[in-house]
């Protein structure tokens, strides 16, 4: 059962992907797609781990690893609603340097190098892992190991929006 949940999981990566790879040469992307993708994506990521939560714990009668996939779960929709306020605030900024072209896209968007050690890790917690996280859960479903994400998740989500909020609130000034 495990595997055809961590193939299931593939199959929404890829589809995910898909449509805003197909947006982007239609020329149809728009902040509400922005939006609504980024809330799909929360979604999915905060029902595996409440899913695999109540799935370990049921099959193995021990509701630590309940409490384990809602801390996930709870890190995950705490690390979103972050992700939305400053993602705000990063915006109105844009918006009042003038930095958007006429179709709402930032012009000449630079990608962001990494350069304190803090930086690094925020980067490899966000972008590598969450790019391959799908075949993570595939590989260790395969093997009957979905399990060690729950302690990883619930430890890991709380340790990313703690990041997440004290780098971005150096920049806030009031």
């Amino acid at each position: 059962m495990e595997t055809a949940g961590g193939v299931m999981l593939v199959l929404c990566y890829i589809l995910d992907n898909c449509d805003g790879e197909i947006a982007r040469i239609k020329d149809q992307c728009s902040t509400f797609g922005m939006h609504y993708d980024s809330f799909v994506d929360f979604i999915v990521h905060v029902g595996f781990f409440a899913g695999l939560g109540v799935g370990v714990a049921g099959s193995t009668g021990q509701e630590a690893w309940l409490w384990m996939g809602m801390a996930a779960a709870a890190g995950g929709t705490v690390n979103y609603v972050i992700s939305l306020f400053f993602a705000a605030k990063t915006r109105r900024k844009h918006e009042d340097a003038g930095d958007y072209d006429p179709t709402g896209r930032l012009a000449a968007e630079k990608p962001v190098t990494p350069e304190k050690w803090q930086e690094w890790a925020v980067f490899i917690l966000r972008e590598l892992s969450r790019a391959d996280f799908c075949f993570i859960v595939l590989g260790l479903a395969l093997f009957d190991l979905t399990w060690v994400l729950l302690p990883a998740g619930a430890v890991g989500a709380q340790v990313y929006w703690a990041a997440l909020f004290i780098r971005n609130v150096n920049e806030f000034h009031v």
